[in-house]
């Protein structure tokens, strides 16, 4: 990948909603390169899909969001991937990550109460075959996600007292 569409790439990442006159503007190109760089990402499912973050905290119908450390025997041939991909096409799972280390993969679910959450992994992932054991940790709050910070941090405005 050339240092131009990495430039787009980043500006992109920053803001979904830069245009192209933008982003030609701030990397000193053309219109047109940059639409047919973006273009071309997009065909090559470089650029996935655009995206907006969202503070849940802030909206009344605010989700309860947990992360699974989940173990796994590798299937035969296919490692990993069948399994995940089992996992992943569950409309409540926001993510699925191979790790390193004491588990498998990390899983990521999203359900409207505590209960929708154990249930998806009492139901739905614990019975797998595949799956020797699960440890579930829920999401209490959200400072930063994706390079967002979500709350402004206030400066302290206190005098400073010394001894």
């Amino acid at each position: 990948m050339n240092e131009r569409k990495r430039q787009i790439l980043e500006l992109l990442k920053e803001d979904a909603r830069r245009s192209a006159d933008l982003i030609a503007t701030m990397i000193d190109a053309s219109v047109d390169e940059v639409k047919a760089a973006i273009a071309e990402m997009e065909q090559d499912h470089i650029i996935v899909k655009y995206a907006t973050v969202v503070n849940w905290s802030k909206v009344e119908d605010e989700k309860v969001t947990a992360l699974i450390e989940v173990q796994i025997t590798p299937e035969r041939g296919r490692g990993f991937e069948g399994i995940a991909e089992r996992i992943y096409l569950y409309p409540e799972v926001k993510s699925v990550y191979l790790m390193s280390g004491a588990y498998d993969l990390l899983v990521e679910v999203q359900g409207k109460t505590l209960k929708d959450v154990a249930s998806f992994v009492s139901n739905k992932l614990s019975p797998i075959d595949a799956v020797l054991s699960t440890k579930t940790f829920f999401i209490l709050k959200k400072y930063k996600q994706d390079g967002i910070i979500f709350e402004e941090h206030e400066d302290d405005h206190r005098l400073l007292v010394s001894p």
